[in-house]
């Protein structure tokens, strides 16, 4: 029975009737003690006279109330007055997207700002354990500006049956309907949900998706002539696919939604934030997406496995990876094709060609394994895993023996390092070589092997192994001998940036280009040889292929929105390469608490963490300038947000002073190589003219005096310096063979008091120096491996951590050598997860944080490029 204006519910007035359906009735109301207006909905008399439901619904309603968060309506008040139950809400203006779905789909860019908004408000329910269960276009407001509001979070659950049934009804504004009208919410339910499985947070992202395809196609994902069919398309059937409805749909969006409504909730993804994370990051990047102009449908997961097949060579026939852009100097009506060829959740690492040019050799780390060795072909869609221990394929010769790196590690982010083995193809136990191997490329012939091994800190290339060729001040990768034998193409990074060079057999280095990003991988030659191809991003451009003869200027073959890498070309000129979505996030904890996450935007990485533990410092790629370099930001570990505090520095330093009121970061635009103060509250930043070529540097405990790492102007060595601010006055504390710095901790550590450095050399050994100056003494029981984070409070030990996944840290007694492990760190979710680096971790052992790479991406083989 509707309620009359003016009828008062506990401490509410009612002003109108706003809605109506099976969950109840919804009106304006004016709550009389604060003077504003909500929303009041009023629970069905069937839920009301059920004291155990009613008690249940209480109990989840408050459960409910506690997620804010911006996109979930906000409940205020769950009460009784008299014999009528009701649930005070936030009142929003606007429509609920079902009424903006009445007049057909919506335009792309709405659509997706949209979903990115009901997919983070899901994420944050998901996190705490509430499913919506009842997810479809009638309970998702938006607010006259724009804003997403999702009703009804955990209602849906509470006014079921005792049985689980779902709620039947639609809660549309303005319409009612009958008990038992099912229309209105069939067409949202996952097939678990529609059988009568057990739902958790996948059964909503099933539902998201069918609201998603909704938003871009105009129509349902699936709508038959009666609940019953409908319900039996959902658990059966497949969605027309929405590119197939919409052709202006691009194909990252329709993959999403593909994903979205897998059958099988394990395809669907392990946490509804990378869902949200996947969104935002296409709405960030739609005009690249939408720059490819779409001809075929996404494919249709089916059992029929021919239908898939064709289904999937049209897709990636003309849409190309992750809707890339593609450009080059074939005609636009011939566009080049492509083949996915992985399909499962994680990261592809390496890819070759076999002799045959149709069996494919990859390694690949899935679902949180390890690295591991597959064979496929191309008309295939699944691979098998090969008979050997966890590997990297690097090369394969024209007699069909593997060069693998066995048991990879992972210092940096241009390479893993294993022990090389060789391996026949056909079969059988590989046989080790030579150790710290991250490259290979086989001769011509078969009969000779280039290596890339790192040395004593030092990269070089043999050719053949054993026989230095060059040896570089940064690190090499992708080595790739020519098909004439007479050169070995590939990259060398230094600092900031990648350089693509060639040496010959003589020696003889030729740089081609130069200025790409630093994570700028791979390399191979064109199936002539007058070319070298190779994936590079430069400034605010995404990832690319590009193409460069000896002589000339790089050219453009194709781009991608996302990251890309080169892995092989064929006689033929088919490639292998893969589109990776890649993230760094930053998280912290402290001991006997949860950890949380600190991540900002999407390459969070961790510059440092205070002493007390209160604050982080990190940066974030840089975005909003034409500038290279990071943006370095502070954030409280409370979660309060982030404080911007200045562009264009170098990533691998980044530390809070003593006493919090400094910043210490390396600058990389405007005075390259000079430590730079930027103040955490008001002041101006201010540099530190008297270092040049800097590389890293930390502050002493009297917040005077900093150490920094340098490089003499002829790049003999690294050393450190002792340099005092006030005065300007440096001292030489090292000379020479301190260790590169892999991040904001790595080289070096200082004691608390101020009077010890503890320094790892270019071969890893931890010496101990003086600060004021004298002889050093060499530590016992460290690794080459080791990076060292902090002395521990009573200066007694040293923190130390192993870069990989997962990340080890250690406590190392400085009087006996003794080696503890102090935490092993992983992430919830390992899946794609290659690397924990860097780590901080405060003096007491109270408090750390640390920043977790991840890379999800799949194999692509690519046909027409030229």
């Amino acid at each position: 029975m509707a309620l009359p204006s003016g009828t008062q519910v506990g401490p509410y007035e009612i002003l109108a009737p706003l809605g109506a359906g099976g969950m109840g009735e919804v009106y304006r109301a004016r709550d009389m003690r604060l003077g504003r207006e909500v929303a009041i909905k009023v629970v069905p008399a069937e839920i009301s006279s059920d004291v155990g439901r009613l008690a249940r619904f209480e109990q989840e309603a408050r459960s409910a109330s506690a997620l804010n968060h911006p996109n979930i309506v906000t409940v205020h008040d769950v009460g009784r007055s008299g014999e009528t139950s009701y649930i005070a809400m936030e009142l929003v203006e606007g429509k609920t997207l079902r009424e903006l779905l009445a007049t057909g789909p919506l335009p792309v860019r709405r659509a997706v700002t949209l979903a990115a908004q009901v997919a983070d408000g899901l994420a944050k329910a998901h996190a705490a354990g509430i499913v919506h269960r009842d997810l479809k276009p009638e309970n998702v407001m938006v607010s006259s500006d724009g804003f997403v509001k999702i009703l009804d979070f955990g209602l849906a659950k509470l006014v079921s049956d005792p049985s689980g049934a779902y709620s039947q009804a639609m809660t549309v504004a303005g319409a009612r309907t009958q008990s038992g009208i099912v229309l209105g919410t069939v067409g949202y339910m996952s097939p678990e949900q529609a059988s009568g499985a057990g739902v958790d947070i996948r059964s909503d992202q099933f539902s998201f998706g069918s609201i998603f395809y909704e938003m871009l196609s105009g129509r349902r994902a699936f709508s038959r002539a009666t609940p019953a069919e409908t319900l039996t398309a959902i658990i059966r059937e497949e969605a027309e696919p929405v590119g197939g409805v919409n052709p202006e749909v691009p194909p990252p969006l329709r993959w999403v939604i593909e994903r979205c409504l897998a059958k099988d909730p394990k395809e669907r993804y392990v946490a509804t934030e990378d869902l949200a994370r996947e969104v935002r990051s296409l709405r960030d990047h739609l005009s690249d997406a939408m720059a490819a102009v779409p001809f075929a449908a996404p494919p249709r997961r089916s059992r029929n496995r021919s239908a898939f097949l064709v289904a999937a060579a049209a897709v990636i026939l003309a849409a190309g990876i992750a809707a890339g852009l593609l450009l080059g100097r074939g005609s636009p009506t011939e566009p080049p094709s492509y083949n996915r060829l992985t399909f499962r959740r994680g990261a592809v690492w390496s890819a070759r060609f076999a002799p045959d040019g149709q069996t494919i050799v990859y390694s690949a780390a899935w679902d949180g394994e390890p690295m591991k060795l597959f064979s496929t072909r191309p008309e295939g869609i699944e691979s098998r895993p090969m008979d050997l221990p966890s590997g990297k394929i690097l090369a394969i010769s024209s007699q069909g023996e593997m060069a693998l790196a066995m048991e990879p590690r992972i210092p940096l982010s241009y390479f893993q390092i294993g022990t090389l083995a060789r391996a026949a193809l056909s079969g059988g136990a590989p046989r080790e070589t030579l150790p710290d191997v991250h490259g290979a490329d086989w001769s011509p012939d078969g009969k000779e092997v280039a290596v890339l091994r790192l040395l004593e800190g030092k990269d070089r290339l043999e050719y053949p192994a054993g026989k230095v060729l060059y040896e570089a001040t940064g690190n090499l990768s992708d080595p790739r001998i020519s098909p004439d034998g007479k050169w070995i193409a590939l990259m060398e990074h230094f600092g900031d940036s990648t350089s693509v060079i060639a040496v010959g057999r003589d020696g003889r280095k030729k740089e081609l280009s130069s200025g790409w990003e630093v994570t700028s991988t791979g390399l191979a030659w064109s199936p002539k040889g007058d070319e070298i191809w190779f994936s590079a991003s430069r400034g605010r451009e995404p990832s690319a292929l590009y193409a460069q003869t000896l002589d000339g200027r790089p050219r453009l073959l194709l781009r991608t929105p996302g990251y890309l890498k080169l892995f092989d070309v064929s006689s033929d000129g088919r490639l292998l390469l893969a589109q990776f979505h890649l993230r760094v996030g930053l998280r912290f904890g402290s001991q006997g608490k949860p950890e949380s996450e600190l991540s900002w935007l999407s390459n969070s990485f961790l510059g440092d963490l205070s002493a007390d533990g209160r604050t982080v410092v990190f940066s974030e790629a840089q975005r909003l300038s034409s500038e290279p370099g990071m943006v370095v930001y502070v954030r409280k570990t409370d979660g309060s947000p982030a404080v911007r505090l200045g562009e264009g520095y170098s990533l691998v330093s980044m530390t809070p002073s003593p006493d919090g009121r400094w910043v210490l970061a390396i600058s990389v635009t405007r005075q390259p190589g000079k430590p730079v103060l930027l103040p955490t509250g008001a002041g101006e930043a201010r540099v530190v003219s008297e270092i040049s070529n800097c590389l890293w540097a930390d502050w002493f405990p009297d917040g005077r005096r900093i150490l920094a790492m340098s490089r003499p102007s002829d790049r003999s060595g690294r050393q450190l310096l002792v340099h005092d601010l006030a005065t300007g006055r440096s001292a030489v504390l090292v000379a020479g063979g301190v260790r590169r710095s892999f991040g904001s901790k790595g080289p070096a550590a200082i004691s608390p008091d101020g009077k010890w450095v503890a320094a790892a050399d270019s071969g890893g050994a931890v010496r101990l120096y003086p600060a004021e100056g004298g002889e050093a003494r060499q530590l016992s029981g460290f690794r080459p491996e080791d990076e060292l984070i902090r002395w521990s409070a009573d200066g007694k030990a040293l923190f130390t951590y192993e870069i990989g996944m997962p990340g080890r840290v250690f406590r190392i007694d400085l009087a006996t050598g003794r080696r503890e492990v102090w935490k092993e760190l992983t992430t919830s979710d390992p899946a794609g997860v290659w690397r924990i680096h860097p780590v901080s971790v405060t003096g007491d052992g109270g408090s750390y944080a640390y920043s977790y790479s991840s890379a999800l991406g799949d194999l692509y083989l690519v046909k027409g490029a030229r």
